[in-house]
């Protein structure tokens, strides 16, 4: 029985720290936004996005994230197919900051300490908190202009597909397509949260704001490699 309840230990020390080593490092790449503003297209980077990463590795197949994000964010109804759009010409410009914290799932065993080239595809889930500025715009007939109306804090849902390799024995490549839905509805002026701008608002007032932020991850490895049950 002793001998049985210390396999089992072991087997569960086993799954809980293999690959338990760190990642740190940087994101970099393009961001466009689809809302009520400019491009329908969900897949075209317009602007710069690019962050700071941080991973927790708790086995080969699934590691704790957390990320800080700048995001830049443009729209404009030139660049629409909609011809309605086109002709309301309305434009806007907002930066969002992300703090992102979720769980990333890889499709294959991804062990750092195996010195060997490893590639695997990747999704990721998780939670972000988004500080961005709330717009309104401001149209007298002849031009628009989005206003800055207050700062706002929101939550947002990040989803992400991606694929990684280790390029170097401590270095891991990775690139990633990742949508954004927002819980807010006036990043780009359409629906400004205030009262008093109620009579500004346009557009879909059923449908929140999304942003797509893509590109690539390079972090760097670090961490004892786990003990192991004789």
């Amino acid at each position: 029985m002793n001998r049985l309840f210390l396999t089992l230990i072991c087997l569960l020390s086993l799954t809980a720290t293999n690959a338990q080593i760190h990642e740190i490092g940087v994101f970099a790449g393009g961001s466009n936004f689809v809302g009520d503003v400019g491009s329908m297209t969900y897949l075209k980077p317009n602007e710069f996005a690019y962050g700071l990463i941080y991973k927790w590795n708790k086995s080969p197949r699934h590691s704790w994230r957390a990320s800080i994000t700048n995001v830049k964010l443009t729209g404009d109804d030139e660049n629409s197919k909609d011809e309605r759009r086109k002709q309301r010409d309305y434009d806007f410009e907002n930066t969002i900051k992300e703090v992102s914290l979720g769980l990333e799932f890889n499709f294959f065993d991804f062990n750092l300490h195996d010195l060997e080239r490893q590639i695997t595809p990747y999704v990721f889930l998780g939670l972000n908190y988004t500080h961005y500025n709330g717009l309104y715009v401001v149209d007298d007939g002849t031009s628009a202009d989005a206003r800055k109306d207050s700062s706002h804090g929101t939550f947002s849902i990040p989803m992400a597909v991606g694929v990684k390799s280790n390029i170097t024995p401590h270095l891991v490549l990775g690139f990633e397509i990742s949508p954004r839905y927002t819980f807010a509805d006036d990043i780009d002026g359409s629906f400004p949260k205030n009262d008093d701008l109620k009579d500004l608002r346009f557009g879909n007032i059923n449908s929140n704001d999304w942003y797509i932020v893509s590109g690539f991850t390079l972090t760097y490895t670090f961490g004892n490699k786990p003990c192991y049950c004789d």
